[in-house]
């Protein structure tokens, strides 16, 4: 017997329960709602006429099914678009909003309602009742908002509880951060049921900390709670604790870990602690350094206390220290570059060969270029190479060519002074103005990076202050005896002010009286414009980010008495340093500098602008930028604030190309100068498609500097990408190769393609800019570095602060002696991806030979009946006129429709096909210790399990690696690396003949040429004697 199963009844309108809407009955019209909530989501367009109707029963207090209602207007108001009025209705219908349904209603209005409680957690106290107030609205209206304010938590805390019960750890902490609540952050990371998984959730929360919180103050807050978590684990990760501490800036307790690790029993603690020292160097920011070393030294024991057992653990501090000082990074840092330069030479010698000698501009945008080029190897062998060319250097010129010393021997401070004692007359040498100057300048380039050792006078120097002691003295008492004692020669005093700036950097804290900071100020007050310039800017170097109310006061007040622009200019740059990180707390005297009528100071409030708040994206400090960019009067004012708008998001880049897009199209030529110059510092090495497209297209702007800017912006982009990675790279080298060779070109144009390759192949080729640290610290050197490096619009030898900006892409491992030992770790990624571009002179390509032509025996018999009819009429000729011709050849008869035999050349047999000649490459292969790694590469590189030393960290290869042996019963082997040359550095301009051959010798000797060796032979070669051509005698 059969059953029959009826069909379930499948409504097509809505129309009766709408009916039933109408009657007057409370009863149907809680009948008829709870037909129309599973029907809304399909018919809402017929429901919604009558969307007024169920807005009037969800405010009615009387009306028993309120909230079904509230409920039912929700899901209309939400398919109607108005997703306000729709979150409203879902917060009355309080229970009945089921935030865990997998519908787009509930999944879009879950996620609104985030966005508004995080909205109001984040507006500042009292705004709503100001508001308020201001428009007459009733007192009842707070307690409206203060309900919704509830409604809005309660959805927020059933998200926070789902999330942790399903285990979305991740998504709970991003909403906890965003939301202010602490309690359920540290719930959700409490939640994890490891200490593997509650360390991945506290890192994953330092992220979020970077990249969520846009406040200073409560970036804080957050980073204190995970700090406090990390150490009340029981095997807590000390490495990311002290991440945190380093970004508190709180010495006394990373001081404390410190010593802790060091005096611990383990091996691996004091291997962390040692790795510990390199991150937070890495981190750059010189007075915390200065503070934790003071703090550690302060718990050391003395030696009397000291026992047997202790050697090991004082080698460790002093490690420590030396370390934290900058003297063993800048020293291993040195080494790398030094030894593993691929710098191509030809590149120089081309540009060299192809430009005007008589060309000012060229002349410096090479020395530039070579600087960049062979910036930190302390290679300069081009200038040794061509002291000819390097003499045609005068005045501004010769400071320049000089100072570029200090970007090729940054870091190389055991040899500063002998390097540059043939400029200083302090030191023996006989120089000029501009070279002791510009020497100066150098050597505060190289102590910038190079940590804060003493210098090492030569045995034949005098001390910088003229008196007779010789006892080592750091560069920043050096530099400043020579300022106090060339009071009367601007042009020293301007290379002494910028050296002095750069050795001191960050040195003041804004508290107490600072002698540097003293005596800048009293060359400012001299009122020269050249020395003044550079016053007012070391003032801002040495004070960068205390945010001083006295320095920032009397820089203002000088800089709107005096007359002079440079002067000016200089202290806007260093008001705008002082206001280094400062974010928030910045916001008067940036104001106070935006309404200037003086466009330079407003210049400076935009630079004041990006280093308050750079790397933060906030979105204050980017329309203000954006508005100034379109409503400011002046051009200069207008590049600035447009160019400011990559300091604040060079976190971002691939949001850059989008904001700056329309700046790229403005009318103005220097708008469009800043969009390519933002694009180059947010998009520095990432080869973004986007960003080069913009810059592609400005590089055949019509205005020349437009086309300068876009060409550097160019080689930021591209900085260390193969062809393998990125095809583009090798049209935008052909394009900086045809700007420098076109002779109709514009000098300004070619300046920016010359130093273009420089910055391309920075650091020979294993440098790249980096404005954040491995561990995502902002490196206060760096943006400094970059934000002056734009004002070479107006002085050339700011372009040396681009070596700041640069950062090793290496990998080195260290043992517990911080020696190199020889390993090699696995890259899962094709060689080529991440190669050096080929060097030299490119590879001709053989140009391919014509296919030989099959003749038909057509042809051949047609051909023949032609060369017999010729052949018999110059016989009948020749009988005519008494001349015996040529007996005619007997005619070959070729077969009919026969194709000719094709003989191969010689070659052609011996050439290979081509896919004989194309190998396969490998999917992976070994990195030997020290090596290039660049970031995207580091992705694909593991640590063998199986190797012999193993690292103190395993979440990354890049910088500096401390790693243990595992077998301490085999003899080690370490890598050996050449020494650096300490030889003077070529002569100045003027020197004679004599003393240029005699610094060649120096050299040679260097390379391993003995005086008298004579070079090899060339290779033996055939000579051809071609025959002239007809025509040629």
């Amino acid at each position: 017997m059969s059953v029959a199963v009826m069909n379930p009844i499948v409504q097509s309108s809505a129309a009766s329960a709408l009916l039933q809407l109408d009657e007057p009955e409370v009863i149907l019209q809680s009948h008829a709602l709870r037909i129309l909530n599973s029907l809304a989501d399909s018919f809402w367009p017929e429901i919604s006429p009558s969307v007024a109707k169920i807005q009037d029963l969800s405010e009615k207090p009387s009306f028993p099914d309120a909230k079904l209602a509230s409920l039912v207007a929700a899901k209309i108001l939400f398919h109607l678009g108005d997703l306000d009025e729709a979150l409203a209705y879902a917060l009355r219908a309080e229970e009945l909003f089921s935030i865990s349904d997998a519908t787009e209603f509930a999944t879009t209005l879950r996620a609104k309602c985030i966005d508004e409680y995080i909205i109001m957690r984040n507006k500042p106290e009292n705004e709503t009742a100001n508001d308020g107030k201001a428009q007459g609205i009733a007192d009842d209206l707070g307690f409206e908002e203060n309900k919704r304010m509830a409604a809005l938590e309660d959805v927020v805390q059933k998200v926070l509880d789902s999330c942790i019960k399903n285990g979305e750890v991740r998504e709970s902490i991003g909403v906890a951060i965003e939301a202010k609540m602490h309690d359920r952050l540290e719930q959700a990371i409490q939640s994890c049921a490891s200490r593997d998984e509650r360390i991945a959730a506290l890192n994953y929360c330092f992220e979020c900390s970077q990249s969520l919180v846009a406040s200073r103050r409560y970036r804080a807050e957050v980073l204190k709670l995970i700090a406090d978590m990390h150490r009340r684990e029981e095997d807590p990760d000390e490495v990311a604790l002290a991440n945190c501490l380093s970004f508190l800036e709180d010495a006394e307790r990373l001081a404390e870990l410190l010593e802790g690790l060091v005096m611990s029993d383990d091996e691996s603690k004091r291997l962390a602690a040692i790795q510990i020292a390199f991150n937070v160097h890495d981190n750059d920011t010189p007075r915390f350094f200065d503070k934790v070393v003071a703090l550690f030294v302060s718990k050391e024991k003395t030696e009397g206390e000291a026992t047997t057992e202790d050697s090991t653990r004082k080698e460790a501090r002093q490690q420590i220290k030396d370390i934290l000082s900058g003297s063993i990074p800048s020293s291993l840092t040195l080494d790398f570059l030094s030894n593993y330069s691929k710098a191509d030479s030809y590149i120089l010698q081309t540009i060299k060969s192809t430009q005007d000698s008589r060309s000012s501009v060229c002349h410096s945008a090479l020395l530039f270029t070579n600087a960049i080029m062979h910036g930190g190897t302390a290679i300069d062998s081009f200038l040794r190479d061509n002291l000819e060319w390097l003499a045609l250097a005068t005045s501004w010129a010769k400071f320049s060519a000089t100072s570029c010393l200090g970007v090729i021997h940054a870091r190389h401070t055991a040899s500063a002074l002998n390097l540059l004692s043939p400029y200083l007359a302090t030191q023996g040498g006989a120089s000029s103005a501009y070279s002791e100057g510009g020497a100066l300048y150098a050597l505060g380039l190289m102590f910038a990076n190079g940590g804060s050792q003493k210098l090492q006078r030569p045995e034949s120097a005098t001390p910088a202050d003229g008196s007779g002691t010789s006892e080592a003295v750091t560069a920043s008492e050096y530099l400043l005896a020579a300022l106090r004692r060339e009071s009367g020669n601007e042009v020293v005093q301007h290379g002494a002010c910028l050296g002095l700036g750069l050795a001191a950097m960050g040195s003041w804290d804004g508290v107490d009286d600072n002698d540097i900071y003293e005596e800048l100020k009293l060359t400012l007050f001299r009122d020269s414009a050249v020395a003044g310039e550079a016053a007012g800017l070391a003032m801002g170097l040495v004070s960068i980010g205390n945010g001083s109310e006295k320095a920032l006061e009397e820089m203002l007040t000088y800089a709107e008495e005096t007359e002079h622009e440079k002067i000016i200019r200089g202290l806007a740059l260093g008001m705008a340093l002082t206001c280094y990180g400062r974010e928030d707390d910045a916001e008067e005297i940036i104001e106070t500098m935006s309404s200037s009528k003086e466009p330079i100071l407003r210049y400076g409030a935009m630079y004041a602008v990006a280093m308050a708040y750079c790397g933060t994206a906030d979105n204050k400090a980017i329309r203000k930028l954006l508005y100034t960019a379109v409503t400011d009067v002046s051009d200069d004012v207008r590049r600035a604030a447009v160019i400011c708008l990559g300091f604040v998001l060079f976190r971002h880049p691939k949001q850059v190309p989008k904001i700056v897009a329309l700046s790229a199209d403005s009318c103005f030529p220097h708008v469009r100068y800043g969009a390519a110059m933002a694009l180059g510092i947010a998009c520095a090495g990432t080869g973004l498609a986007s960003a080069s497209e913009i810059l592609e297209r400005l590089a055949a702007d019509p205005s020349d500097f437009v086309r300068q800017g876009a060409l550097i912006a160019l080689a930021m982009v591209y900085m260390q990408h193969s062809e393998a990675r990125t095809p583009k790279v090798v049209e935008i080298r052909k394009l900086f190769e045809k700007t420098i060779g076109d002779m109709h070109e514009d000098v300004m144009t070619k300046f920016g393609a010359i130093l273009a390759y420089g910055i391309i192949d920075s650091g020979g080729r294993n440098s790249s800019i980096a404005l954040t640290s491995l561990s995502g610290h902002r490196r206060m050197t760096a943006v400094v570095g970059l934000a002056l490096f734009t004002q070479y619009w107006y002085w050339f030898p700011m372009v040396h602060f681009f070596g700041l900006a640069l950062r090793p892409t290496s990998f080195v491992a260290l043992n517990k002696d911080l020696k190199l030992p020889v390993l090699e770790v696995q890259c899962n990624t094709r060689p080529s991806l991440f190669a050096y571009p080929p060097m030299g002179p490119p590879k001709k390509v053989k140009a391919e030979e014509k296919a030989p032509v099959a003749v038909l025996s057509v042809t051949a018999k047609a051909l023949a009946r032609e060369s017999r009819k010729e052949k018999e009429k110059a016989k009948a000729a020749a009988s005519a006129s008494g001349v015996e011709g040529e007996t005619p050849e007997k005619e070959t008869k070729p077969d009919d429709m026969e194709i000719d035999a094709v003989t191969k050349s010689e070659n052609e047999k011996e050439t290979p096909s081509k896919a004989e000649a194309t190998k396969e490459e490998p999917t992976s292969f070994m990195i030997s210790n020290p090596s290039r790694i660049l970031d995207e590469q580091a992705k694909s590189v593991i640590w063998p399990k199986e190797a012999r030393y193993q690292p103190v960290r395993t979440d990354g290869v890049r910088g500096f690696i401390l790693v243990k042996d595992t077998r301490l019963d085999e003899e080690e082997k370490f890598v050996e690396l050449n020494s650096l040359a300490t030889a003077r550095a070529p002569p100045e301009s003027g020197s004679s003949v004599e003393t240029s051959v005699q610094v060649s010798s120096a050299a040679n000797e260097q390379a391993g040429l003995d005086e008298g060796s004579e070079p090899e032979a060339p290779e033996p070669f055939e000579y051809v004697d071609e025959e002239p051509a007809d025509g040629e005698n």
